[in-house]
């Protein structure tokens, strides 16, 4: 007669797990002798030997009790429909796999390749990586529900990104993200937005429409000094805001 140690050694498992499938009903608990202990036989061995191997074979243990006491041919059945269950899940598991290396490919995975290359292009032109997040956002969006619009605005950004003077100011918005909503640097920020917007009237822009107010709202929640940027308090009429062309021409 074998202790519960010696029949787990003897069918390759652990005392845990001889005492989970106690739990489960798969294996019947022997009474305790006079000694206080459990004693197991042969019999023991070869039945959790049974139960081992078909969990190893990946049938779930609330069916192992079922093919354990299952006749020659629903044993067959069984045993084909629990394939049939496994191969659904490698299938699975395989689309999973293949999404999980796409995701390796980062922007790549959920925007067009030109788009992809601008926001590289601003990374190499020193743009800090929180505005290009946003900006990959609002992306995101516009290729989601206008697609037919994204050419058009990659051809704007492609060439606002040749203008030097655009790239400082755009350099100087991403710092700006982390500034308090009260930094003395925004209303300066604010006057040379409001300027390089004035002396670049005559840009030509996209003709396509946009899902603009999302996309503005995307934008002023990545940044309180946005906020205060671009929808500034009504009790301070000196401040360049809206009304001077930033909420809709801030630059893109």
């Amino acid at each position: 007669m074998l202790t519960i140690g010696q029949l787990a050694a003897h069918a390759g498992v652990t005392v845990r797990a001889v005492r989970h499938y106690h739990h489960l009903g798969l294996l019947p608990e022997p009474e305790r002798d006079a000694s206080g202990y459990r004693r197991y036989g042969a019999a023991a061995v070869v039945d959790l030997i049974r139960i081992k191997t078909l969990a190893d074979a990946g049938v779930p243990l609330a069916r192992i009790d079922e093919l354990l006491h299952a006749s020659p041919g629903h044993f067959a059945e069984a045993v084909t429909e629990i394939d049939d269950s496994l191969a659904e899940k490698m299938d699975q598991l395989r689309e999973h796999r293949r999404r999980i290396s796409e995701l390796a490919a980062g922007d790549r995975l959920f925007l067009p390749g030109d788009v992809v290359r601008i926001l590289d292009r601003e990374r190499a032109l020193g743009v800090g990586e929180a505005l290009v997040r946003v900006e990959r956002d609002v992306w995101i969006m516009l290729t989601a529900q206008t697609p037919q619009a994204v050419p058009e605005w990659v051809a704007v950004k492609s060439a606002a990104l040749d203008d030097p003077a655009f790239v400082e100011l755009y350099r100087t918005i991403s710092h700006a993200l982390d500034w308090p909503p009260t930094d003395p640097r925004l209303p300066g920020l604010a006057e040379q937005i409001t300027t390089w917007h004035h002396r670049n009237l005559d840009r030509p822009g996209p003709g396509s429409t946009v899902p603009a107010d999302l996309m503005f709202s995307h934008v002023l929640q990545s940044s309180p000094a946005l906020r205060r940027l671009l929808a500034p308090h009504p009790a301070d009429p000196s401040w360049p805001g809206p009304g001077d062309g930033l909420e809709e021409n801030a630059p893109r």
